[in-house]
């Protein structure tokens, strides 16, 4: 697993999309959307806390995202049937990708240990990706905390416009 860097070319990746325009599942590809500033949002598991709060300040700002012409996906290991009952659950108007496989989440870093009441597990680190449409990563937040993130990102992605 490599560290990636603001610059670097972003990891090439496949995989199914459900929600938004892409209905129940539709398969991705990065490599489709050059030309366009894309934003990769890995989050641990659909409908906790934490990535509740992420998910809903997306949606409530969903109006500004879609203004800069930008694509945004969530990321996580869950299953597409977890994402589509998220996105039911809490009417998120934006596509989540399923990555089961795990491949996105360790190609792109995040897969880590992580630490709960002194137990070591593996899981998905709280990190934002913005690729510029070039298909290079323009900005990085790693770690973010979900009330901050969306900020983080508009801010990003407003510096690409510039």
């Amino acid at each position: 697993m490599s560290t990636l860097k603001v610059g670097d070319k972003a990891p090439a990746f496949s995989t199914q999309a459900v929600g938004g325009t892409y209905g129940t599942g539709t398969q991705v590809n990065l490599s489709d959307l050059l030309g366009q500033a894309v934003v990769l949002y890995f989050y641990p598991k659909d409908d906790t806390p934490g990535c509740t709060t992420q998910a809903c300040g997306i949606r409530d700002e969903w109006q500004s995202i879609k203004t800069t012409g930008a694509h945004l996906f969530g990321v996580s290991i869950d299953s597409e049937k977890s994402h589509e009952k998220f996105i039911a659950k809490f009417d998120l108007p934006f596509p989540l990708l399923s990555d089961n496989g795990k491949s996105i989440v360790s190609a792109y870093g995040v897969w880590v240990e992580k630490s709960m009441y002194g137990k070591k597990y593996m899981g998905t680190e709280r990190t934002s990706f913005v690729i510029d449409n070039k298909g290079r990563i323009a900005a990085i937040f790693p770690k973010v905390k979900p009330a901050e993130h969306l900020g983080l990102v508009m801010k990003a992605l407003k510096e690409l416009e510039n």
